[in-house]
């Protein structure tokens, strides 16, 4: 299971998966969105089905949650879904801080109370959810967006350790900056006629000289839920372009 499939890098892991074979379920809000990848995953001879769900609302998490176990076990569950916000402290509006909170961090929480359950009756699972760099570093103007990201890497720990006795891992994935459409619309609305510009400097100032690729975190994301990474838990693991450690 995928939620937030209709994103960029949501996508991208929805769509991989599929390549392996596996049964993909795409949850999302946005309906059109969730269709269209489950559309292109069948096109490419894959197994997919899109269903609507808000993250946020605990009720249609548990139910939708409920309905699909009833089918098949959920075996994998990745937490892709999430919004973005810009703004210090003082520039953040209490509604703009819950509105973070209820998504980045309620809605992991419940798509892991949701699943948990099944996972333990079936004899294990494997949770991954999408963080970020700005968990763990001082980025400018994330203040609500660092805070949420910081809860997820968290509440990977804390799922990793309660759970090692069901053979349930949890690992979270934090990215740098990835070029998807979001990048696109910020730079739109906040660059008119500037766009390539502060493209190739946001590009730039990752040692690596580039922004990631969806298909890059991907394939990450294949690794660490498959049994290849049977070893791993309880980790945070960043990819970056070298953000962390490179910068000297």
């Amino acid at each position: 299971m995928v939620t937030g499939a209709a994103s960029g890098i949501g996508q991208a892991i929805a769509q991989r998966f599929a390549e392996e074979g596996a049964l993909v379920w795409l949850v999302d809000i946005a309906e059109e969105g969730a269709k269209s990848t489950a559309r292109e995953i069948v096109k490419r001879g894959g197994k997919a089905a899109s269903h609507v769900c808000d993250v946020a609302n605990q009720q249609c998490v548990r139910d939708l949650f409920r309905e699909l176990a009833r089918e098949n076990p959920i075996q994998i569950l990745v937490n892709s879904a999430g919004v973005s916000h810009i703004g210090k402290l003082e520039g953040t509006s209490e509604a703009e801080f819950d509105r973070i909170f209820q998504i980045n961090v309620k809605g992991i929480y419940n798509c892991m109370y949701a699943a948990i359950n099944t996972m333990k009756t079936s004899g294990g699972g494997v949770i991954l959810n999408m963080a970020s760099i700005a968990a763990t570093a001082g980025l400018a103007d994330r203040f609500a967006y660092s805070m949420s990201k910081g809860a997820v890497v968290s509440m990977t720990l804390s799922v990793a350790r309660d759970y090692l006795a069901h053979k349930i891992r949890c690992n979270c994935i934090s990215p740098a900056r990835v070029h998807t459409a979001f990048v696109d619309g910020y730079l739109k609305q906040n660059y008119p006629g500037r766009e390539q510009e502060m493209f190739r400097a946001l590009s730039q100032s990752q040692p690596i000289g580039r922004m990631g690729k969806p298909e890059e975190v991907a394939a990450l994301a294949l690794f660490l839920c498959s049994d290849e990474a049977a070893f791993i838990t309880g980790t945070d693991y960043p990819i970056d372009g070298g953000f962390f450690n490179l910068h000297g």
